[in-house]
Formats: C-alpha cells, structure tokens, sequence
C-alpha cells in the first residue's frame, strides 16, 4: 500500500497506462547495487532514487576529482576529495528521504561481490575495467542475478544485459571472452563527451526498472549508441558452448 505522500511523489509513473501501484511497490521491495559511481553510475543512482528502488547500494573507492566535473553530474567543486560513494549517499537522501541507501567506500573484491550479490535483485555495472566486471559477472552468474552493463568512450556508448536465470542467457564472457586483453583505449586516454554517459547510464536506469516490475529487459543484446548521428544499433548475443555460464546447464 502507498501511502498518500508516494502516489503523489511517484504520480508521473502510476499514470502510465502500464504502470500500476503495485509495480510502484515492487520497486520499492526491491535492493540494487550499483557499482562504481562515475559518470555512469551518477545517473543511474540519481535515477533509480528518483524512481522510488527501495533499497540502493552504492559501491565506489574513488575520490571526486576536479576532471570528474564534466560528466559525473551529481558532483560539484564543494565535493572534492570526498568519497564518491558517500557523496552520492548524501544527494540521494535529499533527493528521496523515503529509501535506503548504504555505501560501500572501497572497491569490490571477489569476496565482496559474493556476499553482496546474494542480498540484492540486479546488479548494475558502472566499472571501467574489465578485471572488474568479469568478478561482477562471475558473481552475478553464482547468485543468478541479472547484470546491466553500461560503457562509454568518445561519442559511443553501449549497453549489455543479462539474466542468468534465463536458460539460454548468455554472459558477459560470451561477449568479451575473458582471454581477451583490456581495451587500450578508455575515457582517461581517448576521452568521452559527458552526454553519450548520460545517455547510457540512463537506459541502465531504465532497463532495471523494467525488470525490476516484470517488463522484459533487453536480455542478450548489446546495444550500441553513435552520439555523432543519434542513432542505436542491436546485437544478439548467444551463449557460447566454450564460456563457464553454460556449467550446470
């Protein structure tokens, strides 16, 4: 039941044709870590606050830098040297006292991606290296809970879900194997312009929202965004017989 403060609050979403009170209610059941808040994970934790997920956990060892600025919007110059984590906590809570927010101020190892994939609906993947989101996608395909993967570089973005309780999902791995080497190119040396962020991190947002209220996500497919013509492509991507997501099947 929502109270009279929340359907006002949330009024915009319960007017959609699809959208119903008790989908409102699912949101705010529902638990979801996002892991690193840079330019990614700054829209999607605003976002998903905004939207109503109950319980956000947000997971970050970074420092805000001065050249963070430019694309990592829910910072600003008061904010420099403090925690990412913690100062994205602290908007978040003025943004919708109504949830939960806890903070994880360092980075994730493959311990505490095990213990904290086991308490949570999705996993949203905000990282910039692959080291890292091959343990995130390790720990998602253990606990069975859905990824959404979002990258950007330049004026290009992409976006990559999965749900490992899908029998033919694929993974991660299935679409950078892991025997692959890190991209040599990344936002440090070829830079990105701070929309192409906003515009991924936003269907990040969106994607989770939609599992989250038992809407189909876009599961097995990368999407690629071109900032440059505004358009979108879209990918299948299947399992393959050779990647670690298919044991147990």
């Amino acid at each position: 039941m929502l109270s009279n403060q929340e359907q006002l609050r949330y009024s915009r979403q319960l007017l959609l044709k699809d959208f119903s009170a008790e989908q409102q209610g699912q949101l705010k059941n529902a638990t979801v870590l996002v892991i690193g808040i840079g330019g990614l994970g700054n829209p999607v934790a605003l976002y998903l606050a905004a939207a109503g997920i109950g319980k956000l956990i947000l997971a970050d060892g970074d420092k805000v830098e001065l050249s963070n600025l430019q694309r990592q919007i829910g910072f600003n110059e008061d904010m420099l040297e403090q925690n990412k984590a913690d100062t994205m906590a602290q908007c978040l809570e003025k943004l919708n006292s109504d949830i939960d927010i806890e903070v994880i101020d360092e980075m994730l190892d493959e311990e505490l991606l095990d213990y904290y994939s086991q308490q949570v609906d999705v996993i949203v993947d905000c990282t910039d290296n692959l080291a890292t989101r091959f343990l995130i996608n390790d720990a998602c395909l253990k606990a069975k809970v859905p990824l959404i993967s979002g990258a950007a570089i330049r004026l290009e973005g992409q976006l990559f879900c999965f749900d490992p309780n899908q029998k033919d999902s694929a993974c991660y791995a299935c679409f950078y194997p892991k025997n692959k080497e890190e991209p040599t190119l990344n936002c440090n040396t070829a830079g990105v312009l701070g929309p192409i962020l906003g515009v991924v991190g936003s269907m990040q947002a969106l994607e989770t929202i939609k599992y989250l209220v038992g809407k189909p996500m876009l599961n097995n497919k990368v999407m690629l965004f071109d900032g440059m013509t505004a358009s979108w492509q879209q990918f299948k991507i299947k399992k393959r017989t050779a990647c670690h997501c298919g044991e147990g099947d």
